[in-house]
């Protein structure tokens, strides 16, 4: 449950702290939140400071929520719920990831998929050799 999906301009001019602001927002804190998502729920810090120890984001959310305020720079927090449905009505499709099945009538050997086709000369290979 992290990297909540956020539709981002591509602007040129825009600094490294107000990009990763714009790129993400925090899920809501609570003990089971913090725990389930192992304190990447503070995704504002986690980018913000990258190598520091997950378990201190709590400690410094109010530092970089009065330091965006200070500046005008939108801190983002997001129920829990809300959050989720973002994640997946935002995703883009995962191409590679999607099946793709022998045209009909093809048979299995002459699939375009190339896992499949190593699988069947493996196979081919083992009853040749037996």
């Amino acid at each position: 449950m992290n990297h909540i999906p956020k539709e981002i301009g591509h602007e040129k001019h825009r600094d490294w702290a107000s990009s990763q602001l714009a790129a993400t927002c925090n899920v809501e804190s609570s003990p089971f939140i913090d725990w389930f998502s192992g304190h990447l729920n503070f995704q504002i810090e986690h980018h913000l400071f990258p190598t520091m120890p997950r378990h201190n984001y709590h400690r410094i959310a109010p530092l970089v929520k009065a330091l965006c305020a200070k500046h005008g720079l939108t801190y983002e927090v997001k129920p829990f719920l809300t959050a989720l449905v973002d994640i997946v009505s935002l995703r883009p499709p995962f191409p590679a990831f999607t099946p793709r099945p022998p045209a009909l009538g093809q048979a299995l050997s002459e699939a375009p998929d190339p896992w499949l086709l190593g699988l069947t000369s493996q196979q081919g290979t083992q009853k040749a050799s037996a």
